[in-house]
């Protein structure tokens, strides 16, 4: 048993009853199996002697076999009730991790693979809940009683039986380890080609702007045509197992039967024992093969189970640093978990337009990196500070705004918010005090009202107009086919990307937040859209705590402080440089 399959039996609460009541149908349906034989070959052996009656006889046969119908659908039903409460129960804990995944980490995942995972990956387990474990608990109890019944009924049969049956096992690991391995593989290609078809479909515009659209049409049909070889190949060996299988296990009946027909024509064995014998030896061989057919075709689902669990396990082993993109790392709630865990519960927040925002000697390191992305960084930003944050990319200006935010924990130091550790603070209460608009804000498939209204849910529709021509965005909505009404596609297809930047202001605006912290808002905009961009961010500003980071000028004149990060720490700038100054600071 892998450890996958070990895990998942462990975990699930619906999987152990399933495999309990598995356990005790397949107990029962044993005992119908050997009454049948018993009722079948008494009727077949009075017959030939032409001796006894026939109705009561076949009444119970028939009843035995209408049992065995019944407990063959409990027996399903059961098993898809099990499949549906496993299955749910892991996109709960899958969809859990990527709710509780910080923004910067979720970003970097590969998006495609997960939704394959969530949906076509997690159904693949069917076979396995539904076919494989119930044919695994019958075949721990039916060989077993089968075996004794023969052994009353005739010794040497039984041993023929004992002998022979071990041969189904090892024949069926000997091909079912090749099988693994080709199911992983499968697997891995279906996965990569989600992955890939997701990302080729959201860079379609791109590609068609470069002429390349056509070369990731063959990308992706060449990817189709591996997981399809793959696919086949699966089968192939499944084909091959079955055919295997079945061959070993007619020649053991067959090794039965063939002494049996002897020593009863000798006159040695009576009928109506060999006719017992005959019926009940195939029972002992059927649920090994079966059980050997139902592992390939679960098999892709335990590949799947093993990559929800190293999902599931790097979620917990992230911690607070977790993976990284190119602006800075990505942690979550998983890092204030483990904070409250020392630390104990919340504390209340502190009034964020009146508090002292503190960087105390902050370390932050990215696993994947030697260097430290923030190097012991103190800073304090004062109440009502406008603070503009410069630098070459990857200097750490992002991380140093996911730390505010609580997306990543420090490794050493601390994030004080008026004296008190950010760690300990309840985060929903905290971030309800900030507005957060990053460089690229993220557009839902709604309407154009309801994007601005994520800012504040109860907001009246007067009252996202007024945000939206605060942010400049009033004049490109109004001009939209629905105006406020307009549905949008999946991240804001069909604004520009400064329309989009306007639309995640108009949020900042409507939300109202005492605390403002802006990554490069207008960065990827062209001259007319960051003008627009700029006023509207600098009336935002007025009268709130903002930080800002910014890679060019227009910003930085309505900042009271300008502070250069390079390579991990934080050197301060003329608080006021001449405007000649600027282009070279943003540059340095």
């Amino acid at each position: 048993m892998k450890p996958a399959e070990r895990r998942l039996r462990r975990e699930i609460p619906a999987l152990r009853r399933h495999l309990t009541m598995s356990t005790v149908l397949a107990l029962l349906g044993a005992g119908l199996v050997l009454g049948q034989a018993e009722l079948l070959a008494g009727l077949l052996a009075d017959g030939f002697a032409g001796r006894g009656r026939w109705t009561g006889p076949l009444v119970a046969l028939g009843t035995v076999l209408a049992l065995r119908a019944l407990l063959a659908w409990a027996r399903g039903a059961l098993a898809q009730r099990a499949a549906a409460a496993t299955k749910r129960d892991l996109r709960d804990r899958l969809t859990a991790h990527l709710r509780d995944t910080g923004p910067r980490r979720l970003a970097a995942g590969r998006h495609g693979e997960t939704a394959t995972l969530l949906t076509r990956g997690l159904d693949a387990l069917d076979p396995y809940l539904t076919g494989y474990l119930p044919t695994m608990a019958a075949t721990a109890v039916v060989p077993l009683v089968v075996v004794v019944r023969l052994g009353l009924a005739d010794w040497t049969s039984a041993l023929i039986v004992v002998i022979t049956l071990p041969l189904i096992p090892v024949f069926g690991a000997l091909v079912g380890l090749h099988t693994a391995q080709r199911t992983a593989r499968q697997w891995r290609l279906l996965a990569r080609l989600g992955g890939h078809f997701l990302d080729v479909v959201a860079g379609l515009p791109t590609l068609r702007a470069f002429g390349r659209e056509r070369h990731q049409t063959r990308v992706v049909r060449e990817m189709a045509d591996a997981h399809r070889r793959a696919t086949m190949r699966t089968l192939r060996v499944a084909f091959l197992s079955s055919l295997v299988l079945e061959t070993v296990a007619t020649l053991s009946v067959a090794l039965v039967a063939v002494p049996v027909g002897l020593r009863l024509l000798d006159g040695t064995l009576d009928l109506r024992t060999a006719l017992v014998v005959l019926f009940l030896a195939p029972e002992a061989y059927l649920p090994l093969r079966a059980a050997g057919a139902a592992f390939h075709d679960s098999a892709e689902g335990i590949a799947v189970t093993e990559r929800v669990f190293t999902l599931l396990d790097d979620a917990d082993d992230a911690g607070g640093t977790g993976d990284t993109d190119d602006t800075g790392p990505a942690g979550g709630p998983t890092a204030r978990l483990l904070v409250e865990a020392r630390t104990g519960p919340p504390t209340p927040v502190p009034e964020a337009r009146t508090a002292r925002l503190v960087l105390d000697g902050v370390t932050v390191h990215h696993p994947d990196r030697s260097a430290p992305a923030l190097a012991d960084v103190s800073l304090t930003v004062h109440p009502g500070e406008h603070l503009a944050l410069v630098g070459p990319s990857g200097a750490g200006k992002s991380t140093l705004l996911a730390l505010l935010l609580g997306f990543v924990a420090p490794g050493t130091g601390r994030v004080l918010v008026d004296g008190t550790d950010l760690a300990a603070l309840d985060p929903d209460a905290w971030l309800s005090q900030v507005a957060w608009v990053p460089q690229r804000p993220h557009l839902f498939a709604t309407s154009v009202a309801d994007n601005i209204r994520l800012g504040r849910p109860d907001a009246t529709d007067a009252e996202v107009r007024a945000a939206a021509r605060a942010a400049c965005a009033d004049g490109f909505i109004a001009a939209l086919p629905q105006g406020y009404d307009t549905v949008l596609g999946e991240h804001g297809a069909g604004l520009s990307a400064g329309q989009r930047q306007r639309t995640a202001l108009a949020r900042a605006f409507l939300k109202d937040a005492p605390v403002l912290l802006l990554d490069e808002p207008t960065a990827h905009l062209d001259p007319e859209s960051e003008a627009a961009v700029t006023r509207a961010t600098a009336e935002l500003m007025r009268g709130r705590t903002a930080i800002v980071v910014a890679h060019r000028t227009g910003l930085l004149p309505h900042a009271d402080r300008i502070l250069t990060v390079r390579a991990g720490t934080v050197e301060p700038s003329p608080a006021r440089p001449a405007a000649a100054d600027l282009t070279g600071l943003v540059r340095s």
